[in-house]
């Protein structure tokens, strides 16, 4: 079988190293309430071997790459129609799957946090992920309030996920190398649906504030307040990195009081 090539455009960066993929596979905890996994990029199914030798996923996988689309047809025929040749940003998480479902992945690097937006957007259908990012990104991930790598994407999947950095991933077990390292961490949603808030305004809060994160919270949200009925709101004096989820949310709640 013809063996795919690594497209630059696509930012492919295909593991070779069938250790860390089956790590990456028994890292997902089905326990956490469903049974549908979907691969995104599987690229020649290193994960995907793994993946179908588990009973109790139904998997799909799916890959806007055609090459890898014809080349995993071939490997995998009993997939038929959860084989699927598209990109996983355009998908339609509620007409493909059940409620509850997880995704797992290499995740091409150069679309990352858009992958992590999308998850963000389907929250109450994914239950659990499982991914490989560049590791400054996975860093950002699971970054805590005051540090630098603190910051948009940190605050909103902190709000719906436990967030966990499980292992870096040296360049050296991909084809071809990355100029990175890499490294996999796991979300796993909340148990609690929505927020304490209205979550509409708490995400306009959470961008106003990092879009403008050198600023106080009182200047970059200037927008967003009423100035006087807020006037003695000692947390608008901060930067956002210094706010928790949970201060995001206290602080959304004064706001909508307040106008």
């Amino acid at each position: 079988m013809t063996l795919v090539r690594a497209k630059k455009h696509l930012g492919q960066h295909f593991l070779t190293d069938k250790n860390i993929a089956s790590k990456i596979v028994d890292s997902l905890r089905p326990a956490n309430g469903y049974r549908q996994v979907l691969e995104v990029g599987p690229g020649m199914g290193i994960l995907s071997d793994f993946l179908l030798q588990k009973p109790e996923y139904e998997v799909f996988l799916i890959d806007i790459d055609t090459e890898s689309y014809q080349f995993l047809q071939k490997k995998y025929p009993q997939l038929g129609e959860r084989l699927i040749n598209a990109d996983f940003l355009e998908l339609d998480f509620k007409a493909a799957f059940e409620d509850k479902m997880a995704v797992i992945g290499n995740f091409p690097y150069n679309i990352s946090s858009q992958i992590l937006f999308k998850i963000l957007d389907n929250r109450d259908q994914v239950a659990e992920v499982v991914g490989m990012f560049q590791k400054e990104v996975a860093e950002r991930c699971t970054a805590k309030a005051g540090t630098k790598e603190y910051g948009i994407l940190s605050v909103f999947l902190q709000a719906y996920y436990k967030v966990e950095y499980l292992f870096t991933v040296k360049a050296g077990v991909f084809n071809p190398p990355p100029k990175v390292l890499s490294a996999v961490i796991r979300l796993t949603r909340n148990q609690t649906a929505t927020l304490n808030c209205d979550e509409k305004l708490f995400w306009q809060v959470v961008k106003a504030g990092f879009n403008q994160r050198r600023k106080t919270l009182r200047n970059a949200l200037s927008a967003l307040i009423n100035k006087e009925r807020v006037a003695d709101n000692a947390t608008l004096d901060l930067r956002a990195e210094r706010l928790t989820v949970d201060d995001f949310v206290k602080l959304t709640n004064e706001i909508t009081a307040a106008r």
